[in-house]
């Protein structure tokens, strides 16, 4: 009996994994036509505390193909005491003509208890442009980022568009980790675009209209989250207009970043990135959620009934060979897309490993804060 509770679980899991994988490739790869710049944009970017990544950043700024003209950016300073302002103005005074410098430094304006939201919200007000552009301080954008978006905004009718972030790290097995793991979320995150169920985006990279933002009150209503400015917007985008939220998957678009340089680090951005999940309104992912996890307790699970002869070790290991090769799939794929197919070098390792370190991160999420930015918050 338990045997067969169990391979519906995986084959239950095999069909959901699998449409997210069909959907992956009907999600078209988006070419640029080398249109002329049309679209002004209003580029934010919170920080605090980041004068290790600022120098980058604003480098890549300064390569960005796209007409100084039609673009700003806001950068908008969260209480940082490392000397982070002093970079960007430095840069601005070397680099930028004081009549053409797009850059504009703000400060933060508290008013919840999520400053992320406070810092869009604060540079929303002053923003010149309607379409809104969010990116983090510890990114570095592609030369031309603001024509992927501006060609697809042409080309579509829009009001929303989440893009891809690629994760980089020093060659090591902690980093192999957890660039698998985040190609796994880009992955299913283009996959439910693909099949019409997207719920899932990174602020990082995030694309919307300030006029669909002003039609959807913002981040009212969960600006109690410390985290979410860009999932529960999205969500609620989706709400107000589903066929013209769109996901921009284009190699030109891809926004570069640095994985977690501690285990620290990384478990605590993983409860945080968890403690979202229980606050969507969307079903699916509730469901999809679920079901990773009902199939994770299952392959963790294994070894106990192993040990006490419940299973065999060829059902086991077939067990985990289904999962193993369906992971494998949209992982490949997510892979090839952001040209990151050495890492699958690991993903054999990876797979055993991976089950239980979200079972552990679940387990304590109900019990446990996290620290983001130097401060913490309830999960």
């Amino acid at each position: 009996m338990l045997l067969t509770i169990i391979f519906f679980i995986i084959l239950f899991y095999l069909v959901l994994i699998g449409w997210l994988n069909q959907g992956f490739n009907k999600v078209e790869n988006f070419e640029l036509q080398d249109l002329p710049n049309k679209t002004k944009f209003s580029i934010i970017i919170p920080f605090r505390n980041e004068a290790k990544n600022l120098t980058q950043l604003l480098a890549s700024i300064k390569r960005l193909n796209y007409k100084t003209a039609l673009f700003e950016v806001l950068l908008v300073n969260d209480d940082s005491d490392d000397g982070s302002e002093k970079i960007i103005n430095t840069f601005c005074q070397k680099n930028l003509n004081s009549h053409n410098c797009q850059i504009t430094l703000i400060n933060n304006k508290r008013t919840s208890n999520s400053p992320k939201k406070d810092a869009i919200t604060s540079a929303l007000k002053i923003a010149q442009h309607d379409w809104i552009i969010t990116t983090d301080a510890d990114c570095i954008l592609p030369k031309y980022w603001l024509d992927a978006f501006d060609e697809f905004i042409q080309l579509n009718n829009t009001i929303a568009i989440a893009a891809p972030v690629k994760f980089i790290g020093a060659s090591s097995f902690f980093n192999r980790f957890q660039i698998l793991d985040t190609l796994s979320l880009q992955g299913v995150t283009i996959g439910a675009f693909g099949i019409h169920r997207p719920f899932m985006c990174n602020g990082a990279n995030f694309g919307y209209s300030k006029n669909a933002f002003e039609s959807v009150d913002g981040f009212k209503g969960n600006d109690e989250f410390a985290s979410g400015d860009d999932v529960f917007l999205f969500q609620k985008f989706l709400k107000y207009d589903k066929n013209r939220v769109h996901f921009l998957k284009s190699e030109k678009a891809i926004v570069t970043t640095k994985v977690s340089e501690t285990i620290s680090e990384f478990i605590q951005q993983r409860i945080r990135w968890a403690s979202k999940s229980s606050k969507y309104k969307i079903v699916f992912p509730k469901f999809l959620g679920l079901i990773v996890l009902v199939t994770n307790l299952v392959l963790v699970g294994l070894i106990p009934l192993y040990i006490f002869k419940v299973f065999n070790l060829k059902t086991a290991i077939l067990i985990f060979l289904i999962k193993f090769s369906i992971d494998l799939l949209i992982i490949f794929k997510s892979s090839r897309f952001f040209k990151q197919e050495a890492v699958l070098l690991s993903y054999a390792f990876v797979s055993l490993i991976h089950p239980f370190v979200t079972i552990y991160i679940l387990a304590v999420l109900p019990f446990k804060k996290y620290t983001w930015k130097g401060r913490q918050f309830k999960s």
